[in-house]
């Protein structure tokens, strides 16, 4: 991964967002999706004792007992507040929790996947492009909106039909957000800005046509 320019600062908040090279396809099914999900899991830790490849291996009570020993006692890279999979992309809300925490985390989970496709699909190479995009977040709103932002893209990029199968999307941190599951998410840096779950749900519901008309006039104006 190469070097950046502006060094990411621990103990802030950043948009990380990547894409597959060419646009080309990254998640391609629900068994893809999983395994990025169990990477995100893994390799928020700062030292998990096993490769992931390995760990998967082990019994299911072997791997409970590690990940009950990680979530208690290793610390943390990143605290991961909100992400999302889609199709041919990522993205993720990080707060970096230790120096280069964001940069670790981003290329053990790019490079983790790229050997699982890769070997499922028979191809060699890079999959993502080489540089993940960042943006700090710097105020408490910013933080919010992006969330939103990031929660509301399976619906803004018609992946999804309708607010019912938005919030069921499997991919996404948003079913934790409501409490329809649990997961690696630290939901509560976003949920304490909100009297509840429902309020939260709502916020998202408000945006979502005028965040999907926003999506089609930057693909009418901008080439990305």
């Amino acid at each position: 991964m190469p070097y950046r320019i502006h060094p990411l600062v621990t103990n802030e908040f950043y948009h990380i967002f990547n894409r597959g090279i060419d646009k080309r396809p990254t998640f391609t099914d629900a068994y893809e999706c999983h395994r990025a999900m169990q990477i995100l899991d893994y390799y928020r830790h700062v030292s998990p004792p096993l490769k992931l490849s390995r760990f998967l291996k082990l019994s299911l009570l072997e791997r409970d007992d590690i990940m009950r020993s990680l979530v208690k006692y290793s610390q943390k890279l990143v605290s991961i507040i909100s992400f999302c999979l889609m199709p041919n992309h990522f993205h993720f809300l990080l707060r970096q929790n230790i120096d280069n925490g964001i940069s670790k985390f981003i290329g053990l989970f790019e490079n983790s996947f790229t050997r699982y496709f890769n070997t499922r699909h028979e191809r060699v190479g890079p999959l993502f492009l080489d540089q993940f995009k960042s943006i700090r977040m710097e105020t408490d709103e910013q933080l919010m909106h992006v969330s939103r932002y990031i929660h509301l893209n399976p619906y803004t990029s018609y992946v999804v039909k309708d607010v019912d199968s938005l919030i069921k999307y499997p991919y996404s941190s948003l079913p934790e957000y409501i409490g329809l599951n649990s997961g690696p998410s630290d939901a509560k840096v976003i949920l304490s800005f909100f009297k509840n779950k429902e309020q939260y749900k709502q916020f998202i519901i408000d945006q979502k046509d005028y965040q999907r008309t926003l999506d089609k006039i930057k693909h009418l104006t901008f080439e990305e």
